[in-house]
């Protein structure tokens, strides 16, 4: 893999840490509900130091990173989400950070899987299991929202 490929596509997960940060502190700031916005800080906390570990990988010499440049891994051509709003209802917020989430965890996933060094395959490992469990928690939350009758 180029070294202009590996830092664009670095870039791009920084963004959508930034991105994903920025819209949960925006949410938690405007729900009243104690535990939601407990919820929405730790998130935001949590995407914070997923910023700041990408960020630590640009400061490295991409050349030592070791990709498997055979397959395809697309991570740029994500598909869109609708737009973040902070003055939509909770439960589209949260349908919509979900979907934040599934995208992260699937773009560390394919890190994961196109890596050949071992260390830098298990931090892709690592992150994408993060974003796999903020979906989980994100997933509860909406059902008990959106299914209350459930309870």
């Amino acid at each position: 893999m180029k070294t202009e490929d590996a830092k664009k596509i670095i870039s791009t997960a920084i963004d959508r840490e930034v991105e994903a940060y920025t819209f949960y502190r925006t949410v938690g700031d405007k729900v009243k509900d104690p535990a939601l916005k407990k919820l929405f800080a730790e998130l935001a906390g949590e995407e914070k130091q997923h910023r700041e570990f990408l960020q630590g990988m640009l400061t490295k010499d991409v050349s030592k990173m070791h990709f498997d440049a055979k397959q395809d891994y697309k991570i740029v051509n994500a598909m869109p989400s609708p737009p973040l709003s902070a003055d939509m209802k909770p439960l589209d917020g949260i349908i919509v950070s979900i979907k934040k989430e599934l995208e992260a965890m699937q773009m560390y996933t394919q890190l994961a899987n196109l890596s050949t060094d071992t260390e830098q395959k298990l931090l892709f490992s690592q992150l994408a299991n993060m974003e796999s469990g903020h979906k989980a928690r994100l997933e509860d939350i909406y059902t008990n929202m959106a299914f209350p009758e459930v309870w």
